[in-house]
């Protein structure tokens, strides 16, 4: 069974970091565009970074300069630094690779 595992998430406070981390069940995510989506209460949810499987990156307006995917493919895993963190990017953050979706993360960014 194919699947993708978060982990990393927490509570933080106005400035800190956290970094993501999303684990692939197979080598095969090797070869897709992985991203990570976040989603706040109330809100729908949204692209926060992608990924392709050459290292080129794309990021949303609201996080470009505080927060950097990279991947692993030796170890099939996504990273998501997550830099000057705000109280907006308090969501649960998802990662996705092809057709398949992780089970999520909650990071909740208060003093």
């Amino acid at each position: 069974q194919v699947q993708l595992v978060e982990s990393g998430g927490g509570l933080v406070q106005p400035g800190g970091s956290l970094r993501l981390s999303c684990a692939a069940s197979a080598s095969r995510f090797r070869i897709y565009a992985m991203g990570w989506h976040r989603q706040a209460p109330g809100n729908q949810r949204e692209m926060v970074a992608t990924i392709t499987p050459g290292g080129s990156t794309n990021y949303a307006d609201s996080v470009k300069g505080r927060f950097t995917i990279s991947r692993d493919n030796a170890k099939n895993t996504v990273y998501l630094q997550m830099n000057s963190l705000k109280p907006e990017d308090t969501a649960v953050y998802y990662c996705c690779g092809g057709q398949y979706w992780g089970q999520g993360t909650q990071v909740t960014v208060s003093s």
